[in-house]
């Protein structure tokens, strides 16, 4: 089948979903590029592909051919590769060990980075609140490099959530001032990370929650690190 019409309902649909209210109706979202669209094919996520018309690209997946009309219609990128995915969103179930805790990280890019590091160190769940960027949308997707469809990230209120688990796991976050270095922090089976926002970081009600407090030693010269750093060095040191 070729799509040659912006005009065309699916497609229509399809373009609705780069804002996230239809992500949300639809349980379905949008990735491009080659790259992405395998890592959610190798994970399950992809539910049909498209692609370039007379294109010989193919997965084992329901496929249709796009016009080029078509593609810059969709597309979010300056240099389109004109290959697309159509992914289902999936309930994710809480794997208990390691986890990270955002609180209202809101650069697309920050989060979509963050998580790729949970991923590279060994992160069994990432919990996110309404606070944070939406998971599914292109930047934070792509920021990610695709791990988002490696990771178990959950959406959830976050003092009820940190309150329930502080029985079964040691509950740290971050604080700039009267924590320990983290060089310092004992190596933990199963432990939860609190990171905070770009602007005020961790918030007050679950700074009260947490067992123990860690900060990252700097020089004079730099007053903090940008979150994504932030979270991938003690990611890195926690593992």
């Amino acid at each position: 089948m070729l799509y040659s019409s912006i005009n065309n309902e699916k497609i229509k649909t399809l373009n609705l979903l780069k804002q996230k209210k239809y992500r949300d109706k639809e349980k379905l979202f949008l990735v491009e590029g080659r790259h992405l669209v395998e890592e959610a094919y190798k994970n399950g996520y992809l539910k049909e592909l498209l692609i370039p018309e007379n294109s010989n690209y193919s997965l084992d997946v329901p496929t249709a051919e796009i016009s080029n009309s078509i593609i810059r219609y969709l597309t979010d990128l300056e240099s389109p590769t004109g290959i697309f995915g159509i992914c289902e969103k999936k309930e994710m179930n809480l794997k208990e060990g390691k986890i990270l805790i955002l609180d209202g990280v809101q650069d697309p890019g920050n989060l979509g980075t963050i998580i790729r590091s949970g991923v590279a160190f060994n992160i069994d769940t990432i919990v996110v609140n309404d606070k944070c960027a939406d998971i599914y949308s292109s930047k934070v997707i792509r920021a990610s490099q695709g791990m988002i469809f490696s990771a178990s990230i959950i959406k959830k209120d976050l003092k009820e959530f940190v309150t329930n688990i502080k029985n079964t796991h040691k509950v740290l976050a971050t604080k700039v001032d009267g924590g320990k270095k983290l060089k310092d922090i004992e190596k933990l089976e199963k432990f939860a990370i609190i990171m905070g926002s770009e602007g005020s970081g961790v918030s007050k009600e679950l700074l009260d929650l947490a067992d123990e407090y860690l900060y990252i030693p700097m020089n004079d010269k730099c007053e903090s690190l940008n979150v994504a750093v932030a979270s991938s060095i003690i990611l890195y040191e926690l593992s």
